[in-house]
């Protein structure tokens, strides 16, 4: 259900990590209002589902199975868009691993992993929607980031460095990008009831966790906005939890 009346008709949109989770409600979201939705992740049965959901609820989803650890797999995700698409309006930046564990016994493939996917993929992706979006003037990158961008928490050293440099390319970007007439934010979610938060804090109840669709319909509110507004970020909680 969307939140808001939000119109994408004619856009097209790549959401990460788009197989489940987060990736899978934004991406449902975003063809809801009438994006034309491109899915990325590497499960190609979860894709699959995703955009058989979307299609079935009347919406257009194209899967494009992809390992985001591989530029060349980045690259070829961007080329197919534009081969199909002709440009990108929206890009959403969901995908993540998450590993955790104390840093004195933390290994260093397990960081190069998380910096691979949770920062440097985000750049790559952030730098080929910017080839697609600035000779049109136009576009929005959204960065789903986590309130370990700001906070910290043990046994998260790792994962916690990697969410902190995505909000320091986020906010440079978002200087750099604006005389493109292109937009970039951040979505900072606290717990969110997946199969991460349960692996990172198996102390929380479920039930009191935020749902995907939260993340989703905070999306859909950034992409709501005039072009006068320009949102940094927003850092979205459970209730009951602790502000900042």
């Amino acid at each position: 259900m969307q939140p808001m009346n939000v119109d994408l008709s004619g856009q097209s949109a790549l959401v990460t990590g788009a197989g489940r989770g987060i990736g899978r409600a934004i991406g449902s979201a975003l063809a809801s209002a009438g994006a034309r939705v491109f899915l990325a992740a590497r499960t190609t049965d979860q894709l699959e589902s995703a955009a058989r959901e979307i299609q079935q609820n009347g919406g257009t989803a194209v899967p494009v199975p992809t390992d985001l650890s591989k530029e060349k797999d980045i690259q070829s995700l961007f080329q197919r868009i534009s081969d199909r698409a002709g440009g990108l309006d929206i890009l959403v930046n969901n995908a993540g691993v998450g590993v955790f564990g104390p840093l004195a016994e933390f290994s260093s493939s397990d960081f190069d992993r998380l910096m691979q996917v949770n920062t440097k993929a985000v750049f790559l992706c952030c730098r080929q929607a910017l080839r697609l979006m600035i000779p049109r003037r136009t576009g929005y990158i959204i960065n789903i980031s986590s309130v370990v961008g700001f906070k910290g928490y043990p046994n998260q050293v790792a994962y916690t460095a990697s969410k902190h440099a995505v909000m320091g390319l986020t906010k440079s970007l978002a200087v750099e990008a604006q005389e493109h007439g292109i937009r970039v934010s951040a979505v900072l979610p606290g717990g969110v009831d997946t199969k991460m938060i349960a692996e990172a804090r198996p102390d929380l109840d479920p039930k009191i966790l935020l749902q995907p669709e939260d993340i989703a319909h905070t999306v859909l509110y950034l992409l709501s906005l005039s072009d006068r507004a320009a949102v940094d970020q927003i850092y979205i909680r459970r209730r009951g939890s602790q502000p900042f």
